[in-house]
């Protein structure tokens, strides 16, 4: 099964946060270092790699819209950009998976209950089996809920989320997440 992984928005300015609109994530260390992780994991099993950078984000330019200088961004990786929410509308995403036979997602990131709760259905429904990495993506406190709120509630609702034939499962940076499980759960 060919498989990728995809960096969502793990970006300067929604990670550390810009000091205006956006404030910084839950638990950031622990964010930037599972997704160091998990690419050198990917690496190391000749897993290609896709950043998504949001371009709302330093209105699509400067340090804060690069991808966070403590995260690894490996030469060889891919990178998109995008204005909308979903990661696959109007980017070459789902094109570029396709061409290449992709078959499995491997998903971190920025924003939890935006871009990543958004690509994870997206994908399903485009007949991808995906991976949520649950201590892999973070967020920031809303006025209803608390980031790690957020985080625990949509580990719950994306795991085992289906499509009918394609779905999500939640799974630890620490696992072996490049050897999907899904067929365990058909």
């Amino acid at each position: 099964m060919k498989q990728a992984l995809l960096v969502i928005d793990a970006q300067r300015g929604i990670i550390d946060g810009d000091g205006a609109y956006e404030t910084g994530v839950f638990e950031k260390e622990r964010l930037i270092n599972n997704i160091n992780k998990v690419i050198h994991d990917a690496l190391g099993q000749n897993i290609p790699i896709i950043f998504i950078r949001d371009t709302e984000i330093g209105g699509g330019e400067g340090p804060d819209f690069q991808v966070h200088p403590d995260i690894n961004v490996p030469e060889e990786a891919v990178v998109f950009n995008k204005a909308a929410t979903n990661s696959f509308y109007g980017t070459p995403l789902l094109d570029h998976l396709n061409k290449n036979n992709i078959e499995h997602l491997v998903v971190m990131g920025c924003k939890t209950e935006y871009c990543i709760d958004t690509a994870v259905r997206a994908a399903t429904v485009n007949k991808f089996d995906v991976t949520l990495v649950g201590d892999g993506h973070s967020t920031s406190d809303s006025s209803v809920l608390s980031a790690e709120q957020i985080i625990q509630h949509h580990n719950r609702v994306l795991h085992g989320h289906d499509n009918v034939d394609h779905f999500s499962l939640v799974r630890k940076a620490e696992d072996d997440l490049f050897n999907p499980i899904h067929n365990q759960y058909r």
